[in-house]
């Protein structure tokens, strides 16, 4: 299978995306036979290419996160230089991966509903769309050095703790991308097993939310605010008088 995977972060190679799309393609290539073709869609000089890439695929992948519900400007940007190629006689199959911040799956199936309907109009078999919230979670066990954080974590993937507990297994969050990337390199289609799994929870309880605000806050923004000097600052208004 040749596959075109396209990587629709702004930030590149240094993004959480390209970190779900290496766990997944090492499980893709696992397959005889099969290779792949990355193209970074942030790069505006490789359009044309690209292009091309998506022509002479056997199936396609597209990746990429969501900022404040709303896919990125490059990848709507490269949807749409696609128009050309709409019900072309031998376009390939299309799925795609959304990661988010949002714990919450219900926040992308809005753009879940779009992507199924973007098939259909490119005439593309689909292939489904993968959807996996809270993927900034990553960050946090690097960022902790308090020993009590460190226990609260770990409890939290051992209990899986108001249901986002395990959003810090990052080893076991990297073993079932791997293996979607696995059957996906032999069928061409998302596992649906697993895609349920990565979405989970749909919607989170009052406990959830409260604890992943809290985490958020203590885990991850603070501890950024003050490793960069700003968390003195952090209520600062500046332009108030502007």
């Amino acid at each position: 299978m040749k596959l075109a995977v396209f990587n629709g972060s702004p930030r590149g190679k240094t993004s959480n995306t390209t970190v779900l799309l290496d766990n997944f393609l090492n499980g893709y290539m696992t397959n005889y036979g099969n290779s792949y073709e990355l193209g970074y869609l942030a790069n505006e000089k490789e359009a044309e290419k690209n292009i091309e890439l998506f022509k002479e695929a056997d199936r396609v992948l597209i990746a990429f996160p969501l900022y404040f519900d709303s896919m990125p400007a490059n990848v709507k940007t490269f949807i749409e230089s696609l128009e050309p190629l709409c019900l072309r006689s031998g376009n390939p199959g299309i799925g795609f991966i959304i990661q988010s911040g949002f714990p919450e799956s219900d926040h992308s199936r809005y753009v879940e509903s779009y992507l199924e309907k973007l098939a259909k109009r490119l005439g593309c078999k689909y292939s489904g769309t993968v959807i996996r919230g809270a993927f900034e979670t990553i960050r946090v066990p690097f960022l902790i050095d308090n020993v009590f954080h460190k226990i609260f974590i770990a409890a939290g993937k051992i209990t899986n703790m108001g249901r986002v507990g395990h959003f810090f297994n990052t080893k076991k969050l990297y073993k079932k991308i791997y293996r979607l990337g696995m059957t996906f390199g032999k069928t061409g289609e998302f596992d649906r097993k697993i895609v349920q799994q990565l979405a989970k929870p749909e919607k989170l309880s009052r406990f959830g939310s409260c604890l992943f605000r809290f985490v958020g806050k203590h885990l991850y923004w603070n501890i950024l605010l003050k490793r960069n000097n700003a968390y003195d600052k952090r209520f600062d208004t500046p332009y108030a008088d502007q």
